[in-house]
């Protein structure tokens, strides 16, 4: 049986469900962002507990279709921009088609309809939240996060940074206070 989770946007996340899955007794096969197979095919006698538990940790059980598509779409895109940065270069409309099955002018609006902002918005505020990330660690250059993260340029990465944080990516490195936000809240 298949369960969609959200909120599952890391790999703690996915170790931190399974923990809690296997201390209800189920037998976790396969823990991906957003979605896990269990070997059971009827949870009705653990599925209040395994609710609550899953809402005290911050992930909740989806039941509906639009909701399971909305959540995979950003599961792909947190994949894709926090662990998959080499493939940031494949165009996205393609990527989430590929994956979610779906025509993209589908996707897009339904993801529109439910977020209430674009696909193409919430992709901008990941890459800018992986760069508040990288910015922080001070391992690299902007240069090098520009080449990570598929911008054209330095030029680019800081004009969008600066739209959507309002602050210059030199500026940002300087504040003492660094206001990073959960993936899950972007």
């Amino acid at each position: 049986m298949k369960l969609y989770i959200k909120n599952m946007v890391c790999s703690r996340c996915k170790m931190v469900v399974k923990s809690e899955l296997e201390k209800l007794g189920l037998h976790p096969v396969s823990v991906e962002l957003g979605e896990v197979e269990i070997e059971e095919s009827d949870i009705v006698n653990v599925k209040a507990a395994m609710l609550r538990n899953l809402h005290s940790l911050g992930f909740a059980l989806i039941d509906d279709k639009k909701s399971k598509v909305i959540e995979k779409v950003k599961n792909l895109i947190i994949d894709l921009v926090h662990n998959k940065s080499n493939e940031l270069s494949i165009n996205l409309s393609v990527y989430l088609s590929q994956h979610i099955l779906q025509d993209y002018s589908t996707i897009s609006k339904l993801f529109a309809e439910v977020e209430g902002t674009t696909i193409e918005k919430y992709f901008i505020l990941q890459k800018i939240e992986k760069i508040k990330e990288l910015i922080m660690y001070d391992e690299m250059n902007l240069s090098e996060i520009a080449f990570m993260l598929n911008y054209s340029s330095v030029a680019h990465l800081s004009n969008q940074f600066k739209k959507v944080t309002g602050f210059s990516p030199s500026y940002y490195k300087s504040i003492k206070e660094n206001k990073r936000m959960q993936i899950e809240d972007v």
